[in-house]
């Protein structure tokens, strides 16, 4: 086992000499082990500064008992991890030492030194998998910088991304609202990772996703038993979200019964799993976005105007592509040079017919559609250009070439629910309303054999 150093630094804090050298030789037994010594914890605070991985602690100390030392030890570096060896088994210690941040808590006897050992090498564990997810979460950072995320310098982007800054500077609630393939859970993402919660979980939930009956559970979690199927607790993503951020994506569509539900959350900063008593508090940043006006929503009565304004919060309004302008040619550009990063090829350009071309399409699918078409190009193209032939639309096949594949009534029915899926994220709430007819219908056709040979070409 390794920290990226030659070895682990470990302290032992014990008064008796004899135990100190015992301690000492054990825990040396492991060639990556480092091993200072301190009879007191007055010594091991003036040595903090050589940055210990851990250090053991005899809880009956002279001048400074353990629990003070190790108050004074999170002070100064709560990373380090710490073992409470004592002389006494007294369970009411060990709980209150373990709520101050204690990994172990430890009895001398004769089993003190595999115990130790194994505890030793537990902690040290943590603290790599909790550097590991540390660097993680900064590469997530990066990933979703402002520059790379937001990209373009149109006006209508330039006013949402100031206003993402600030989102990512303060502690208030953000609403994200813009047509579908904008790029909503990304600038969400790039909110978080660039707040004081980015070391905590991001939690996106696609509420439009999960069916009607199953969402209360999917948010505030159940208990072992609470209905049928519970088999088990079920931690939800509130709980999850814990210090960090939890998004509501397409918050338009959650249910009324749920959302006066989520109302209480929000105003009571806790949340009770179905079928549970105990209160959780939670504190959780709240991003949610929709396609959808709510102000319009509410005023049809499908949303309510309480939770409106309780979500309100910072609103960001992302344009659509079509109202970006030579965004677009910054956009395509940029895809390409990731697809090309991607598949190891030498660099390719974009004539000036093939950018007009881009210019003068309106993008329905928004940035999404627009990655799709440009991976496309770069298959296509022929040489280390893309020309405007190697550029295709979903509108370029006009309605006599799609009825001379001479299809049935069905196949022309599947291709259409395919169609609007793709476009709409597999929304099926919205393909419902966007075709007019129950959603029922299309989890109906979704099932056939016809629809899944034609979804999966």
């Amino acid at each position: 086992m390794t920290n990226g150093k030659n070895n682990y630094k470990i302290f032992v804090v014990e008064d008796d000499t004899w135990y100190r050298n015992f301690l000492s030789y054990s825990i040396q037994l492991n060639p990556d082990y480092e091993v200072r010594v301190f009879e007191n914890g007055k010594d091991c605070l003036n040595n903090l500064h050589l940055k210990p991985d851990l250090i053991t602690i005899d809880y009956s100390l002279p001048g400074m008992n353990g629990a003070e030392l190790i108050k004074r030890i999170k002070e100064v570096d709560d990373s380090i991890q710490l073992i409470v060896i004592s002389g006494q088994d007294d369970v009411a210690t060990a709980v209150e030492l373990l709520k101050l941040g204690v990994f172990d808590y430890l009895i001398k006897n004769e089993d003190t030194k595999p115990r130790l050992l194994n505890s030793i090498h537990n902690a040290l564990l943590n603290t790599t998998l909790q550097s590991t997810i540390t660097e993680l979460r900064e590469d997530l950072g990066k990933k979703y910088d402002f520059s790379k995320t937001i990209i373009g310098n149109s006006d209508a982007l330039k006013k949402s991304f100031s206003l993402v800054e600030k989102a990512a500077s303060s502690k208030i609630t953000v609403s994200i609202t813009g047509e579908t393939g904008t790029g909503k859970e990304l600038v969400a993402k790039a909110i978080h990772y660039h707040s004081e919660r980015k070391k905590f979980a991001f939690v996106p939930v696609n509420v439009a996703a999960i069916p009607k009956e199953l969402i209360e559970s999917e948010l505030f979690g159940h208990e072992k038993g609470a209905f049928t199927g519970a088999d088990a607790r079920r931690i939800g993503k509130f709980e999850q979200a814990i210090k960090g951020t939890i998004f509501l994506d397409e918050i338009g569509e959650l249910d009324l019964n749920v959302q006066a539900k989520l109302l209480r959350v929000l105003q009571e900063r806790e949340v009770t799993r179905i079928g549970g008593n105990q209160t959780i508090p939670i504190d959780v940043r709240i991003i949610v976005a929709t396609h959808k006006n709510l102000a319009q929503e509410v005023k049809e009565g499908r949303f309510r105007e309480d939770l409106y304004y309780r979500l309100l919060g910072l609103p960001i309004q992302l344009p659509p592509l079509r109202d970006r302008g030579n965004d677009i040619i910054h956009l395509a550009k940029y895809f390409i040079d990731e697809y090309c990063s991607e598949n190891k090829s030498g660099k390719i350009s974009l004539n000036n017919e093939a950018q007009k071309k881009l210019l003068d399409y309106n993008y329905p699918g928004n940035i999404r559609e627009l990655k799709a078409i440009i991976e496309l190009a770069c298959v296509l193209c022929d040489e280390a250009a893309i020309e405007a032939k190697d550029i295709t639309y979903s509108s370029d096949k006009s309605i006599n070439n799609i009825l001379a594949q001479e299809m049935s009534f069905d196949d022309y029915t599947n291709l259409i629910i395919k169609v609007y899926l793709d476009r709409y994220d597999e929304n099926v709430i919205t393909v419902a309303k966007k075709l007019d007819i129950g959603k029922s219908t299309i989890y109906r056709i979704m099932k056939t054999e016809s629809f899944q040979k034609i979804y999966n070409k």
